[in-house]
């Protein structure tokens, strides 16, 4: 069979049986699925026509260690062969879940040395609001039960993570949103004192931040904003939780971003980067303080958890997957290639009048497109002509087009080189060339 046979099949197949996240109904029904990958290794893809593309996001922020690690398959192998799952209720538990617990610990800034595994970034985030909440019963507060977010910040698509949500769109799936949750400005000390004033602290259970706001536009907190935060949610009786989801394991050139800032939250939640996406794993992890506290305080049974919680393969895989970024030094790496790559982005600002803000930290950037006459954004979007044009000519971006923005987002695997960067920024700058020879004919037109 031709290859041109399988894709029209599978095409034709994925348009009648598989519902896509976060994608447009329609146009998968009309056009059908924009790749079909077949194959991965290093940075890059390889779809059912032979088309190789740079995985400038690594996948969903998360494809850390790359594509192809025969490492990460073995470390599944071998614990499938052995215990392929266990669950983890009643105080059962296997080897690999706690050691990875151990690693973590390890690894985490503070006193963060207890973790609750869940299975990906929507139930970490879940899991510490309830956690938060059943925190404050227990010490007789039960009034404490809402979460400040932020706009603009992401954490997920189950109901509470959707509610904590600050950005609108996601809000318009369902008309019903779980109740005490409570959005400020984003990275705005004055609009989180004016809400906690006005609903009080002792409503109030935590506070909940993103350190870089991926989905929202790569937003990154600004110097002294974490810290400041800290001290407010201290002063306050707030605890403090840091969504990691993206951040962590490398992303932003430390394990974790909060380190940039010398921060220890109360829960950090982390996913993703953890297994590099190789099989899902998430968790919640928790301050000595907080651990020992809801030993102490709690009664019975505590009635949270899924059926995945520690999954002793997807902690094989995660004990490898840090094994390789330690040993192959991607956190450093991240570091000196997100400079690579900010200097690339600098230059092709100074080429294109229609790039405004350019930013990263680590290997996690974005590129701002505005109007040069007016320096506000474009009556119509920009970033995803951006995005088309470089996906014709082999680079996979995204891109970020609500509550004002109009931005191509940069999250490329750790283990990109100096020449894969230049690869990318020279193709992106062929999209940008593209896209400004279209706002050019508009123009005369």
């Amino acid at each position: 069979m031709m290859k041109t046979d399988v894709h029209e099949i599978l095409i034709d197949l994925d348009k009648k049986h598989f519902i896509h996240p976060t994608s447009s109904l329609k146009q998968q029904n009309e056009s059908g699925a924009t790749f079909i990958f077949t194959s991965g290794e290093g940075v890059y893809l390889t779809d059912t026509s032979g088309k190789r593309v740079l995985e400038g996001m690594a996948s969903l922020w998360n494809v850390n260690v790359g594509y192809g690690r025969k490492e990460l398959a073995e470390a599944a192998y071998d614990q499938m062969t052995k215990l392929a799952f266990t669950n983890s209720f009643s105080s059962m538990s296997n080897e690999p879940a706690i050691r990875l617990a151990s690693k973590l610990a390890e690894l985490a800034p503070g006193n963060l040395n207890a973790v609750f595994f869940t299975s990906g970034g929507s139930e970490s985030n879940d899991t510490a609001y309830k956690l938060a909440r059943y925190y404050w019963k227990l010490k007789g507060h039960a009034e404490k039960k809402k979460i400040i977010s932020q706009k603009k910040g992401y954490h997920g698509v189950n109901i509470g993570a959707t509610s904590a949500t600050g950005i609108s769109p996601f809000h318009s799936l369902t008309n019903s949103h779980a109740p005490d949750f409570v959005h400020v400005d984003t990275f705005s000390l004055d609009s989180l004192r004016e809400c906690i004033k006005r609903e009080g602290a002792n409503h109030i259970a935590a506070f909940i931040t993103e350190p870089v706001q991926g989905a929202g536009g790569v937003n990154i907190a600004p110097e002294g904003y974490l810290q400041e935060v800290r001290k407010i949610c201290d002063e306050n009786n707030i605890l403090l939780i840091v969504d990691e989801v993206i951040t962590g394991f490398g992303r932003t050139g430390k394990m974790f971003a909060c380190e940039h800032y010398g921060v220890t939250p109360d829960l950090m939640l982390f996913a993703k980067g953890v297994t590099s996406g190789y099989i899902p794993l998430g968790g919640v992890m928790v301050t000595d303080t907080i651990h020992q506290e809801l030993i102490d305080l709690s009664e019975g049974v505590l009635l949270h958890g899924y059926t995945y919680s520690g999954h002793a393969t997807a902690c094989a895989v995660g004990l490898k997957n840090i094994e390789i970024i330690e040993n192959e030094n991607l956190v450093e790496n991240s570091r000196i290639m997100g400079e690579e790559l900010l200097n690339g982005f600098k230059s092709l600002q100074m080429e294109f009048d229609f790039i405004g803000e350019v930013r990263t930290l680590g290997l996690i950037g974005a590129i701002e497109m505005v109007n040069p006459e007016t320096n506000e954004r474009f009556d119509t979007l920009i970033a995803p002509r951006v995005s088309a044009e470089a996906a014709k000519r082999g680079l996979i971006v995204r891109t970020v087009g609500f509550e004002g923005m109009d931005t191509v987002v940069f999250s490329p695997p750790l283990i990109i080189n100096k020449q894969e960067i230049h690869e990318l920024i020279s193709i992106l700058r062929e999209a940008l060339i593209a896209v400004q020879k279209s706002l050019q004919e508009g123009k005369r037109c």
